[in-house]
């Protein structure tokens, strides 16, 4: 039995279709029914019950399902320990905010690609939340204040951030001193979540309003800068812009609280060497760096 076979029919089986599958795997359409034709074929059985809409399983397929990803899953860990020590091999899907990943999170990967030649590294970068589990991802970086999940977070630098105004603004409006007054002034923001303010060790929350919404925090920057509202953003977004005086920091007294970069992965007790190793390069770089307030993650 082909271990990619049996690969192919987990990420079909996950991931709910052949289209998504062959996305995910690198490959196309054909090779992978090519590959489940002859799993199905060697099995005997119909694994999966094509439609209009994707592949479901059969209930031969859902029982067989867990066998094949567990039999990958040691198979991964087998040909690890045969590795030299400390190389890795297969695949590693990783997703990353668009607004942070190319500038802080891609070195980072192009590293870890050069030091593991048999490591496949798949990165996205996209502003809104992945499902981890559903589209097939090993693990994501996220930025900010995290919700409560399901979900495995590892803690790998500090974020910082501040809230913003553009001078335009400022002189039209004025500049909100406390979270009180900000609750009367526009935001730039991403939909209907709530800022955060310290007021000495308490942590407010707020609720702003605004006319000007974007999912993603340089379309956020680029509006504040263009006098629309007050913005809550990370470091790394407003620091150009406030030193070429385009954004200035307001509410300096009640600042976001300090916030984290933290790698998150599907439930499971013991994570891949994969991410361990990924989990100790973010951390080799990023803790010790004021580094980014984004949105909250979850």
């Amino acid at each position: 039995m082909d271990i990619q076979d049996l690969r192919t029919f987990v990420e079909v089986a996950d991931a709910g279709g052949v289209s998504p599958a062959a996305l995910r795997l690198g490959v196309s359409k054909s090779v992978v029914s090519r590959r489940l034709a002859r799993l199905e074929a060697e099995l005997g059985v119909q694994l999966l019950s094509r439609t209009t809409r994707g592949a479901a399983l059969t209930e031969a397929g859902a029982t067989f399902r867990d066998h094949a990803a567990r039999a990958c899953a040691e198979i991964d860990l087998a040909r690890e320990t045969l590795l030299p020590s400390g190389e890795l091999c297969g695949r590693l899907r990783v997703a990353a905010p668009l607004s942070f990943g190319p500038a802080h999170i891609a070195p980072l990967l192009a590293e870890l690609a050069r030091r593991h030649p048999r490591l496949q590294v798949h990165a996205s970068y996209s502003d809104r939340f992945v499902d981890l589990i559903a589209e097939g991802f090993d693990c994501a970086i996220r930025i900010g204040h995290l919700q409560d999940s399901n979900l495995m977070a590892r803690r790998v630098g500090p974020l910082l951030g501040k809230f913003v105004a553009s001078p335009d603004y400022i002189a039209a409006h004025g500049a909100p001193q406390t979270p009180e007054e900000l609750a009367a002034h526009q935001a730039v923001m991403q939909g209907t979540e709530a800022w955060q303010a310290l007021d000495g060790d308490k942590v407010i929350s707020i609720r702003p309003q605004g006319r000007f919404k974007a999912d993603s925090g340089v379309a956020l920057a680029v509006a504040a800068a263009a006098g629309l509202g007050v913005a809550a953003l990370p470091d790394y977004l407003v620091d150009d812009y406030i030193a070429a005086g385009s954004l200035v920091p307001v509410m300096t007294r009640h600042p976001p609280p300090p916030a984290g970069i933290y790698v998150i992965r599907p439930p499971g007790q013991h994570p891949a060497r994969k991410i361990r190793v990924l989990t100790e390069l973010l951390i080799e770089c990023f803790e010790g760096k004021k580094l980014p307030v984004d949105a909250p993650a979850t």
